[in-house]
C-alpha cells in the first residue's frame, strides 16, 4: 500500500518561494477561480447547498469590489465568472425542489 503523501510531496520551501515570487493578482485570481468552483459545485449538489454557495459567492463578490482594477489585468474576467455562477445561484434558488 502506498502513501498518497509520497507521490505529491508538499514541500513547504518551495511553496513559499512561489507565494514570494508570483505576483500577489495571480495568487487572488487562482483563488477567486477555486473558490468559484465550489459555489459552482456546491449549487451542482441535490439538492442544491444554497447556504454554502452563497456564503462563496459572497466572499467572491467583496474580495472583486475591494480589490477592483487592482486584481490585474484579468479582473474583467473574475467580474464575469462571479456574474455567471450568481445567475446560476438565482436560478438554482427559484427552481422548486421536489
Amino acid at each position: 500500500m502506498s502513501d498518497p503523501t509520497s507521490e505529491a510531496e508538499f514541500n513547504e520551501a518551495d511553496e513559499i518561494a512561489y507565494l514570494r515570487a508570483a505576483p500577489a493578482e495571480a495568487i487572488l485570481g487562482n483563488h477567486l477561480f477555486v473558490l468559484l468552483q465550489v459555489a459552482a459545485l456546491r449549487l451542482g449538489e441535490t439538492p442544491p447547498n444554497l447556504a454554502a454557495a452563497e456564503l462563496v459567492i459572497d466572499t467572491v463578490a467583496a474580495m472583486v469590489n475591494a480589490g477592483g482594477e487592482r486584481l490585474g489585468e484579468h479582473v474583467d474576467l473574475y467580474r464575469s465568472a462571479l456574474a455567471e455562477v450568481q445567475q446560476a445561484y438565482v436560478r438554482a434558488k427559484s427552481t422548486p425542489t421536489t
